[in-house]
This record gives C-alpha cells, structure tokens and sequence, in this order.
C-alpha cells in the first residue's frame, strides 16, 4: 500500500506497511479500486446525462462512496467490497441503457477488479511528472473532503446539478475518459475549482442544516453527566442525532455528544430535547483512552473512529462508517442501542461540571457584525484570530493552545472543528458584549467564517485580506484539504497552518502557493502573533 492523504503519514512520506491510522493494506487496496470505479461511474452518468436520465442516485453514491474512502471513515473490508460491487453494478445498469456493456463489465466483479492495472487504480493514470501527480493528489482528496459535506447535505435534501457536475469532471480528469490536456497551470486551476466547488457544498450543508435545525444560538452546556443510563453519539451527523433523540425520548436515557458533535448543543431543535444532557469526552483522538470509562453504547456516524479495542462490543456505526466486528445501524433504526443501554450501568451519581459555549453560527455572528464593526473603530477590538481544524495527537499541537492564551485582551479568538478541543475549555473572558472565545461550529462551518469575514470585508468596503483577521490553521485529513482550497480559491492570503505540511503537495507547488498566497508553517506561537499583528497593523 502506499497512503499520503492525511497529515500523520508515516514519516512524514507516506504509509507502505500499515496505516497509522489504522488501515491495513487489504482496505487501502479497495478504497484505491473504488476510487477507479467511481471514475468509470462517473464517465458512465455523464452518457446518461446525455440522453436526459435521472442520475441523481448515481451522483448521490458517487459522494457517499468516496467519503467512505476518507481517513478514519472505514476500516470494514466487507464494507468497502459492498461499495465495490454496488458501483460495479450501477455501471453495468447504465451502460445497458447507453448502449452496449463493454467487456470489462460482462466480468465478475473480483474478476474486474483483478484485471486493474496498477496504474489506473487511485489516482488515475499517472503523468509521470511529480508536480503534477501532486496537483492530482491535491484534486482527489480535497474532492473526498467535498463530497463528505454534499454527502451531508444531499441526507439533508440538499443538492445541486452542477456541484454534482464538478465531482464528475474532477473524478475523470486525467483518465482515459478525459479528452482535455492540461499543463501544471491547467491541474490547479482545476484544484482551485475544486476549492470554488467545496464552498457551495458547505453552503449547502449550511442550508440544510440551518434549514431543518434552525439557526444555531449561543448556548451554554454542561461538560459534567447527569445519574441515569446514556447513549454517546460522535461524529458530525446531526440528523442521526435528531433521530436517536427521537427514539429516546421518554425512556430515561440521556444523550451525550462527543467531538465534532458538540455543535449541536447550539442548533434549536436539537437542544429542545431535555435529555440532550452534555457533552463526554475531547478530540476524537482521545477516544481510546476516553470511551471505554462511558458507561452505555458509542455510535460513530461519521469518520474519525479509532480501533476500539476493548470495547468493540459497545460500539455501532452508521452511515459510512465501518469497523470490523462492530455493529452497524441501518435506516437510522436505534433499537438495538437503545436496548443496550438500557441493560448498561449508566451514570451512578449527577457529576455537575462547568458549562461552555457553542452556537455561535453564521446568523449569530451577521446580527454582531455592526458592533464588532464598531468595537474596530474604537479601537477596542484590535484583531480577530480564527484558530481551528483538526485535532490530532502531535504533541506540537500544544501550539494552538498555546497561541490561543497568549492572545491579547483586546481580539478575539474565533474555532471551529475538533481543533478546538486543544483550548475550548479556556476561559478567556469577555471583550464588552463579546465572549473573547467564539465557537462557530463543525469543520463544515468555516461557511460561517468565510460568510462572516466577507460581510465585515463589504461593510468597510475593502478586501478580506485588509480585515484586522488572521487564519491559524490545524490540518489532518480531507475535509480539511477541501477548506483550504476554498480559502485559496477566495485569495485568503497569509494562513498559518499546522502542524506539519501536506506529504502529498510537490517542492514546486508549495513555492508556487507560498508565493502567491503566503501560505506558511507554524513558527513558534509568540513570532507566529507578533507576525499577525504586525501584519495588520501596517496594513
């Protein structure tokens, strides 16, 4: 196997042996085979778009095949095969009703997959040119990063024909399906595009979300337990949420939220429900350490599972998450969880805790625009830092703990994602009406960021990069990637970003984007805050 698609991979390089996180060589084999069959699915949609047929649940699986190929998403084999052959089998269906089914097609699916030459699995055929075999990597997983949040938004009813259209064409650049010839200039433009394409699939998740859920609110909750029997639900999938809390209503057991889940303490229709009690644990890399103390059953709905050794038994799944041996929920039916916890101990005693902050979303944030503008012209707010992203288990991710106490009275500091589980305990007291810590939500909520500093941007009628605002970024796995050709893609300039840079982005290409959008590592948090300032006050 060779893997270099998140930012803990193996020295740095890549992973050849085994995953760090987890994946062996048999589900990273598949997950590259499947990446090449959804190119053929998408070649094949393209025809039938041709002919006026309706492929919405083609492009639907498209994005939710390739999520299942993101990091910590799914370590099932069995699982993966299952996609394997679903895709194997939308592509004989569609080329039936195009026109005739090649060869390849009229084989058995181990027989197919056996046949592919080493070469087209992955990432395509290969250039043999290092730049832009970068510039490919950098398409394919900031596409796996999109396709998480238009997987989210099309479970929300959410979707768009021409986000759909990018994922096609994105998929099939640099295949045999694809008659356009592009340079190094013409791969990242197209990954560029990508960025472009990635905000309008956080907008629609955004919509969705706000949509069903309402707008979320700042909202205090409780980091403590309450006595009682307890289900806990990590992850991003809110609508899963809303339906456990549906079939839990009335029975006595509480709800608890774990990591990227904590946002949902803010959303209106979710907090409504009272057995909505807290939030357990920290960062999903935690969880080993963490989960097996929580005294009910854990559900995954989205990526970020770890092995869970010792107490798989306890552990379900849904969506496209999968664990060998752990058991999955289909059609969002909960009743095996709920009987679980039921026959577990739960909390024996209340456990009051401190309460902490979440909600502070994207209509939140627009209704304090005009008094944040005004504590700018006052000069009592200086600047705005936004650290977040990913969290992970490098120790020199301290820094953004670091970086965030030591910033002035006088900004304020804005998260997002699990990055913000190094800090989001911290109390940093108020700037007037203001919290001085801000969190805005889950990684897809950098919608809100961007939609926020572009309003600031027009209200002072300059450009966002002139904003008194600096971006500290933490990266880890695709969603990320897609987020930071989105900031790209706006021309978001100067973003610091950590802890280490991608393995997959070529010398050439990292001097390319250093040049023109002054992307650069972590320092030390004092030169990185110094430099931020600095940088703004000469602006």
């Amino acid at each position: 196997m060779f893997c270099d698609q998140c930012e803990q991979t193996a020295k740095g390089v890549g992973c050849t042996v085994r995953g760090v996180c987890g994946k062996d060589g048999e589900v990273a084999l598949e997950q590259d085979q499947l990446v090449y069959q959804l190119r053929m699915l998408a070649n094949l949609v393209n025809e039938a778009q041709g002919r006026a047929l309706d492929t919405t649940q083609y492009d639907d699986f498209i994005a939710e095949a390739l999520f299942a190929t993101l990091t910590n998403v799914n370590f099932d084999p069995a699982a993966i095969h299952a996609l394997q052959l679903t895709a194997f089998n939308d592509c004989r269906t569609l080329a039936a009703q195009t026109g005739e089914v090649p060869d390849d097609l009229e084989l058995t699916l181990d027989e197919f997959l056996a046949r592919l030459p080493e070469t087209v699995v992955g990432l395509g055929t290969f250039s043999r040119d290092a730049d832009v075999d970068s510039a490919m990597q950098m398409l394919l997983f900031g596409l796996k990063g999109l396709c998480a949040y238009k997987t989210h938004a099309a479970r929300l009813g959410e979707r768009d024909a021409a986000l759909s259209a990018f994922v096609r064409k994105a998929l099939l650049a640099g295949t045999k399906w694809d008659s356009q010839t592009r340079d190094l200039g013409g791969w990242l433009d197209l990954v560029l595009e990508c960025g472009h394409a990635n905000l309008k699939a956080m907008e629609l998740l955004d919509r969705g979300n706000t949509g069903h859920f309402g707008d979320p609110v700042p909202t205090s909750f409780s980091l403590g337990h309450k006595k009682g029997k307890a289900i806990l639900v990590s992850g991003h999938d809110l609508l899963d949420l809303e339906e456990l809390l549906k079939q839990t209503e009335g029975t006595g057991i509480n709800v608890y939220t774990h990591g990227e889940m904590l946002p949902a303490h803010g959303y209106p229709k979710l907090k409504a429900y009272s057995h909505l009690a807290g939030n357990f644990g920290t960062a999903w890399q935690n969880q080993q350490k963490e989960l097996p103390a929580f005294p009910g059953p854990v559900i995954f709905t989205t990526n970020c599972i770890q092995n869970p050794k010792g107490y798989a038994e306890k552990v379900f799944t849904t969506g496209n998450v999968g664990w060998p041996g752990c058991r999955h929920c289909h059609g969002h039916d909960f009743s095996e969880v709920i009987a679980m916890a039921k026959e577990m101990p739960g909390f024996a005693e209340d456990e009051p805790a401190r309460e902490i902050l979440t909600g502070f979303g994207r209509k939140t944030l627009q209704d304090a625009a005009p008094a944040i503008l005004d504590a700018v012209a006052q000069g009592k707010l200086r600047h705005i830092f936004l650290v977040g992203g990913c969290d992970g288990a490098r120790p020199t991710r301290e820094y953004y703990t670091e970086f965030v106490e030591k910033t002035p009275s006088d900004t304020i500091v804005l998260t997002l994602a699990c990055g913000k589980f190094r800090f989001y305990d911290k109390d940093l007291g108020k700037l007037g009406d203001f919290p001085r810590l801000m969190d805005c939500g889950q990684c897809n909520d950098a919608f809100t960021a961007i939609h926020t500093a572009t309003a600031l941007a027009d209200a002072l009628n300059c450009d966002v990069n002139d904003l008194p605002l600096s971006l500290v970024i933490s990266w880890y796995e695709q969603k990320a990637v897609a987020i930071l050709l989105t900031l790209l893609a706006l021309g978001i300039r100067n973003i610091i970003i950590g802890p280490t840079l991608p393995a997959f982005v070529s010398p050439a290409i990292l001097k390319i984007i250093t040049e023109q959008w002054g992307l650069r590592l972590m320092s030390t948090p004092e030169e990185d805050m110094k430099a931020c300032l600095d940088r703004k006050n000469n602006a």
